[in-house]
């Protein structure tokens, strides 16, 4: 496998796991003082769901590189407007949300596009060596 081929196999594979452990962070909400250990495991896993489904999302683009990357870039597209209006409200600062947004659904958008040229950049491989 050539380098460039190598590293755009790669490439998405890590930013998403980078991604999907960031979005993780945030479950660490979940824990306080002022409940019982089980909501606190609850509710950590209640926050967790989105890390899920974006961990079975990578699953499928760990095999189905065009099919994942559309599902990627579909689901960071329908997430950035729910994400953007939760923080605008939160904060009040069109500022702030625009940098969270590029902090936890652009990510999702790059991957999913990364995934799709390596599909791409694969196939054009496999049809040359077939020529």
């Amino acid at each position: 496998m050539k380098k460039s081929t190598e590293i755009l196999y790669w490439l998405p594979r890590v930013i998403c796991i980078l991604a999907i452990l960031f979005i993780s962070l945030f479950a660490t909400d979940a824990f306080s003082h002022e409940t019982t250990v089980w909501k606190q495991i609850g509710g950590f896993l209640m926050h967790l769901t989105p890390s899920f489904i974006l961990l079975i999302f990578l699953i499928i683009a760990w095999k189905r590189e065009l099919a994942g990357g559309i599902i990627f870039i579909v689901a960071g597209w329908v997430m950035t407007p729910l994400v953007f209006r939760q923080n605008y409200q939160m904060n009040q600062s069109v500022m702030m949300s625009l940098g969270i947004i590029a902090f936890i659904t652009v990510p999702f958008i790059v991957v999913g596009a990364l995934f799709i040229v390596g599909y791409y950049k694969k196939k054009k491989g496999i049809d040359k060596s077939l020529s």
